[in-house]
């Protein structure tokens, strides 16, 4: 195997994952950086929160085809071992993007498309769990956090490749560690419920 061609893989996974769409759009549509609204995160929840359902929606697709073409790049470059390691480095420069100081999104819209990447039928699960927790608790983070978590369940059940089962726990693991802060707001019962923006 090219070890070249995989350090390209990561390398340009992790550039395409940097680029944040949520900060983009606000600064170019609504002359704010995202990040210092509601939440403060550079994500497709804080998007919706702070300008309307629209650029929320906006920021979710942009950040799934992002991880979607990083994941095309290192598959053609790498196989099943590029596709993987492209999808790991995606998450983590959507996560800690080079170009906006490191501080980016929380992996969760990004993350779907590596879940899909991986299994669909493990992310059909998270999704069916996220709409259950999120809804039913009203809160986005414990929803995310119980996704992040089946999904790794559903490919360990599905008995999906060794790089792909690798590829979505290093991707809830990412999620868990963006939600740090969720984490013990939501241990101190001082999460806030998701509102959205009303235009």
């Amino acid at each position: 195997m090219n070890v070249l061609k995989l350090l390209i893989a990561a390398v340009a996974g992790y550039l395409i994952g940097s680029f944040s769409f949520s900060i983009v759009i606000s600064r170019l549509y609504f002359g704010k950086d995202v990040r210092e609204k509601g939440s403060g995160n550079a994500g497709a929840t804080n998007m919706a929160r702070s300008f309307g359902i629209g650029p929320g929606l906006i920021t979710l697709a942009g950040d799934a085809v992002k991880a979607a073409v990083a994941m095309l790049l290192g598959r053609l470059l790498g196989g099943e071992t590029g596709l993987c390691l492209a999808g790991a480095a995606c998450i983590t420069g959507h996560c800690f993007p080079a170009y906006y100081g490191f501080h980016g999104g929380k992996g969760v819209s990004a993350g779907l498309a590596i879940l899909f990447a991986a299994d669909w039928r493990s992310a059909v699960a998270a999704l069916i769990v996220f709409v259950a927790v999120a809804f039913s608790s009203k809160k986005v983070s414990l929803g995310s956090l119980s996704a992040a978590f089946a999904a790794f369940l559903a490919c360990v059940l599905l008995k999906c490749s060794l790089p792909r089962i690798l590829m979505v726990a290093f991707t809830a693991a990412m999620i868990f560690i963006r939600h740090s802060e969720n984490i013990r707001r939501l241990l101190k019962g001082e999460e806030p419920d998701f509102r959205l923006k009303k235009n």
